[in-house]
């Protein structure tokens, strides 16, 4: 009988774990290498508070972890800030290499490289202007990350990484690799470099840092779709996030402001994030702006009092710009510009102070479902200029300085509602020489004149025009002939006309004022 349990007996003993250790530092090792290369997949290493002058590289499936709990100091958790691994200005490997399975938890590395505070306050003044496009990169060749993870997935968190001379915490892809870590709860700030920088394929979580006044972006992703969530990104010399080549991440609740450039930027044909409930404020620049044929899907942002637009895209960018809320922004609550094509739809525009919404420099937008006010100030509500062509739907505009919408490019407006402000209101729709609108369907209350057109091709049927002054409609000396129909003016004025048409005139008819009730 023994001999037949002998067998199981020998098999069951081979297939037991090796209990995991724990190892100390400086109790058990005087230096975190040593207790490093002494530990198997599994141990824990954990590390007394001080100062540790090393440069480290992890072994696949251990945790070194700072003693102490989780109270928090004046950066980060205590523990953290008194347990360091500094890297005596030497940028010849990384202060931390990650490995496969690892977990790095709670320490402070600083000193990989040397900071130099004369050259980041010479790009802080500049706003990045003057950094090369490589210059403390990810992906750079010769940048040495502070924290380095390539081609493994493993978990960074609870740690300070400040004034390195590259990058902060470098996250490469590599071929052949899952490059998938968690990265969550670190502070990441005054480095020569991005704060965390993804590249080259790599899929990282993301979530819960603080990464401020880094040389680059706050985070950085490069050719990579990380998951962004949940991290405050502010005061970084070029964006809070940055997004190009190729990349799609997922930026979810972030929040970005006080950058010296845009909160959120995005560039490069086939960059194609999904940006989503984030706060963009107080940016020098806008608070999220894509450009060079870049196509985001961007969605019940909030974007406001930043420098320039709330959402700002240009040089060919191809946005979906849905749901999102862009209020007092120092220029424009949405700007199209430079042959970009959007499409524009559910947002709120509010108080922003030139126009809500601009389409200028031949760009194409299709402008639909969208609150769009502002009190006071001359510049009109939506602007189309420079030849661009805009589709306006359904929107409900409040307010307008010498228009509530201005074309000069191509207009087709349709089913809006607008609401004049006060009794200095101008036109609602005015149509510059050499365009072309068709203006159909909507409603006006209480602008001097609904449509002013002159010089143009026009097209208007079907209107609702109240507490206008004089005239209703008026279209002068059109390029082509007019078509002016169907429109309906109230008003208790005993000279109130509802269309006035001087010039080349197709069909005009049907155009009649009722009195008001």
């Amino acid at each position: 009988m023994i001999r037949q349990f002998l067998p199981v007996l020998l098999s069951l003993v081979t297939i037991q774990p090796v209990l995991a250790a724990t190892i100390r530092v400086p109790q058990d090792h005087k230096t975190l290498q040593a207790a490093i290369d002494a530990s198997q997949s599994g141990d824990t290493i954990t590390v007394a508070p001080g100062k540790y002058p090393e440069h480290i590289r992890l072994k696949p499936g251990i945790i070194l972890r700072s003693e102490g709990d989780e109270t928090r100091g004046a950066d980060g958790p205590k523990r953290a800030e008194a347990t360091i691994i500094d890297g005596g200005k030497d940028r010849k490997q990384p202060g931390v290499v990650m490995a496969e399975g690892s977990t790095l938890d709670g320490f402070t590395v600083t000193n990989v490289g040397a900071y130099d505070e004369a050259l980041w306050k010479k790009h802080f003044d500049s706003k990045g202007e003057e950094l090369g496009d490589e210059e403390g990169s990810v992906q750079a060749e010769g940048t040495t990350p502070a924290v380095s993870i390539q081609g493994v997935s493993c978990s960074v968190t609870n740690c300070i990484v400040h004034h390195n001379g590259d990058v902060g915490i470098g996250i490469l892809g590599k071929e052949k690799s899952k490059t998938a870590p968690f990265v969550t709860g670190n502070l990441v700030y005054r480095n020569m470099g991005g704060g965390i920088g993804v590249a080259e394929g790599a899929e990282p979580i993301i979530r819960g840092n603080s990464c401020k006044e880094n040389l680059r972006a706050g985070i950085g992703c490069r050719k990579s779709n990380p998951v962004i969530t949940d991290n405050k990104c502010f005061q970084n010399i070029r964006a809070g996030i940055g997004c190009r080549e190729g990349s799609k991440p997922v930026m979810r609740g972030n929040t970005c402001y006080q950058n010296r450039r845009a909160g959120i930027g995005i560039r490069m044909e086939g960059t194609a994030p999904v940006v989503e409930a984030n706060e963009c404020y107080e940016n020098e620049m806008a608070g999220i702006g894509c450009r060079d044929g870049a196509s985001p899907i961007l969605r019940n942002n909030i974007c406001r009092k930043n420098k320039m637009a709330g959402i700002g895209c240009r040089d060919g960018a191809k946005p979906l710009i849905v749901g999102n809320e862009c209020r007092e922004n120092e220029l424009v609550g949405i700007g199209v510009q430079s042959k970009a094509i959007a499409t524009i739809q559910g947002n709120k525009c509010i108080d922003n102070k030139l126009v809500a919404i601009g389409v200028t420099e031949e760009s194409t937008a299709t402008i639909t479902d969208n609150d769009l006010s502002r009190t006071g100030g001359q510049p009109p509500i939506i602007a189309v200029k420079d030849g661009s062509t805009a589709t306006i739907l359904e929107n409900r505009i409040s307010g307008g300085g010498v228009a509530a919408i201005l074309v000069q490019g191509k207009a087709t407006i349709n089913g809006n509602r607008f609401t004049g402000i006060g009794e200095k209101q101008g036109n609602a729709v005015w149509v510059w020489e050499k365009s072309t609108a068709t203006i159909s369907d909507n409603t006006f209350e209480g602008y001097r004149t609904a449509v002013n057109a002159g010089k143009a091709t026009m097209v208007v049927t079907g209107n609702t025009v109240k507490q206008f002054q004089g005239t209703a409609i008026t279209v002068t000396d059109s390029v082509k002939p007019a078509y002016v129909y169907g429109n309906t003016a109230i008003s208790a004025a005993p000279n109130a006309k509802a269309v006035n048409v001087e010039g080349p005139s197709g069909i005009v008819a049907d155009n009649i004022v009722k009195p008001a009730e």
